[in-house]
């Protein structure tokens, strides 16, 4: 039996975690799970509104360990982790995405000497003033079994040295939720709520620091929704941080942008998947639309998943009032659906090749000076990366 510590900090992460879960609650004898939520996001609108509509158990054990600053979040995380690792000897500690809860429990899990897997490994903007970028390098640093959702992940790992026997490519996790929850998503009645068509709004989401606590780049943001929303309503779900900055900077929505507040995972998923257009800096939603060929635009000036710009539905368009205004009438006056473009193993099946990688890796150990003793005993059957 292997046992598993599965931790979760943030939204994103839940989306990630729920069919990891699911499945290794399907494999019965073989592997055991218990759910950490580290309370990086603790109340119900951030938190319990999404473990219930994705279905996930209660969490086993909650850290509540929310912090303010990037370093006493992390710290909190640290500390109160490293007794539940003690606690329950696990053989993996499974962390995913980049969020401070995913850097800190891979440094304890490191030093302690037991197995980190990271799901979604390899992502790079190669943009260090984000907080995810320096989460993502460090956590994959600190993995035995990177877990990467796309070739470029793959090459993004072997260019930084990292050998190619704990480089799996298992494929979009995020997806499985999608495809799995997509139906009972189209049963919500968001849009009758909100008096909106299907395709006759935009939705917009909006959290990065870089663009929220900046009023200079929050207000041409605005400047350019606003000139959208003369055109196609945008409907802006808000997070908590948003919402404060905006306050604090004194930033009125302008005339057309709808401001709500944050949505559940079904509600949000029937929003953006009927809206004409989507406008975010989450990485997340970047995937999503790519999956169901939703045309989005990127407030961003990089991105960690450049796949969605290769398949053709997500373009960067930086904080530039003119780029971001410039692309959304280009996509408002093409009244031709976008194709939905699912990259490879992007299928709804990459929870079931994460638990065969984690179950096949078993074998591993870390040897006292930190390194690793046995190589898989077993190789799964998926997409492993090449030099």
């Amino acid at each position: 039996m292997v046992k598993v510590l599965n931790v979760v900090g943030a939204r994103p992460n839940f989306m990630k975690m729920a069919p990891i879960i699911a499945e290794m609650n399907a494999r019965g004898g073989e592997i055991t799970q218990t759910l950490v939520h580290t309370g990086q996001h603790y109340d119900d609108v951030m938190s319990g509104a999404f473990f219930r509509d994705l279905g996930m158990p209660e969490p086993d054990v909650c850290l509540a360990s929310g912090g303010v600053t990037h370093a006493e979040q992390t710290a909190r995380v640290m500390l109160a982790f490293e007794g539940v690792v003690i606690a329950h000897k696990p053989d993996w500690v499974v962390v995913v995405g980049d969020v401070n809860s995913t850097l800190a429990c891979a440094l304890v899990a490191g030093k302690l000497r037991v197995r980190v897997a990271h799901v979604e490994a390899g992502l790079r903007s190669g943009d260090w003033a984000m907080p995810e970028e320096i989460n993502r390098v460090l956590t994959d640093r600190l993995s035995d079994l990177l877990l990467t959702p796309s070739p470029d992940a793959d090459q993004n790992l072997l260019r930084e040295g990292v050998a190619p026997d704990r480089i799996v490519r298992v494929g979009n996790v995020m997806i499985d939720t999608l495809y799995s929850q997509i139906e009972r998503a189209q049963r919500s009645t968001i849009l009758d709520d909100l008096s909106l068509e299907a395709r006759g709004f935009a939705a917009m989401t909006l959290h990065r620091p870089s663009n929220v606590d900046d009023p200079g780049s929050l207000r041409r943001i605005f400047a350019a929704v606003g000139r959208i929303a003369r055109a196609l309503p945008v409907v802006f779900p808000a997070h908590p941080r948003s919402l404060r900055r905006m306050r604090e900077f004194g930033v009125e929505p302008p005339p057309g942008v709808r401001v709500i507040d944050p949505l559940g995972y079904l509600d949000f998923l029937k929003l953006w998947s009927n809206s004409k257009m989507t406008l975010t800096d989450s990485g997340g939603l970047q995937e999503e639309t790519t999956a169901l060929g939703v045309p989005c635009l990127t407030l961003r000036e990089n991105t960690e998943r450049p796949i969605t710009i290769e398949e053709g539905t997500n373009r960067l368009v930086g904080l530039d009032p003119e780029r971001i205004v410039a692309a959304a009438e280009a996509i408002n006056a093409d009244g031709r659906p976008t194709p939905s473009r699912a990259p490879e193993l992007w299928d709804g099946r990459a929870a079931e090749r994460i638990v065969t990688a984690l179950l096949s890796c078993a074998p591993w150990f870390r040897t006292k000076d930190g390194g690793r003793g046995a190589k898989c005993d077993n190789r799964p059957p998926v997409a492993a990366a090449t030099s």
